[in-house]
Order: structure tokens, then sequence, then C-alpha cells
């Protein structure tokens, strides 16, 4: 586990917009992702009942909608263990195999941090 003190400003900023995001629409998980220009991007969990996106796949959907071309990091706070190998791919298609994911439980506790992999 990473304090959130241990992590630079900028990661540690996208983990607050996340639990932020959490914590203002009641949703089950929150995101935030930062893009190649340092412009973040914030989601919630989407549950309609014709569209389903978890809160990461919203944030990078976001971040592609607004003509961003990469991501230098992502962020989810969540109550699973592990970011999803879905959330993962959506990182991946825009960011790349080595963009960092850090998972983070609704304290903000950075759980773990994987790649995109």
């Amino acid at each position: 586990m990473t304090e959130s003190t241990d992590l630079n400003p900028e990661d540690r900023k996208i983990v607050t917009l996340a639990r932020s995001a959490r914590a203002r629409n009641g949703v089950p998980e929150g995101a935030a992702v930062r893009d190649e220009t340092g412009r973040t991007y914030v989601a919630g969990t989407v549950a309609l009942d014709s569209l389903k996106l978890s809160a990461l796949q919203t944030a990078v959907a976001m971040a592609v909608a607004s003509g961003a071309t990469s991501l230098e990091a992502a962020a989810v706070v969540t109550e699973a263990e592990s970011a999803s190998p879905e959330d993962r791919a959506a990182v991946r298609d825009l960011g790349g195999p080595s963009t960092p994911v850090l998972v983070a439980g609704a304290d903000g506790t950075v759980r773990e941090t994987v790649t995109a992999g």
C-alpha cells in the first residue's frame, strides 16, 4: 500500500479527483486520467439500462472525445482488488502498455500500481 503522500503531486491529484468523483456521485467507482499535455479527465461509473461503463473506461472515453492522443497515468478508486482487464485495455489503447494505473481504496490509499500492459 502506498500512502497518498508518497505519490508525486500529479499522481496524488488524479487519485484525489477519482476519490471525489466516486463520493460526489455516489457511484461504485471514480476514476481520473492525465493526458500527454497534463489535462485531467474525471468520471464515475455509468450504469444505464442501455450503457454500462466503468469509471476508468468513461474517463478514457472523455479524454479521447476531448482530443487526447496519449495518457501519462490513470487512477481508479474502487472496492475491487485490482483494475479489471477491460479497464487496463482501455488505458492501454490510448496510453500504451507501460501507462501506470493506480488502484486505490475509498480512503485514497493506493493498494497497487499496475501497468496497462
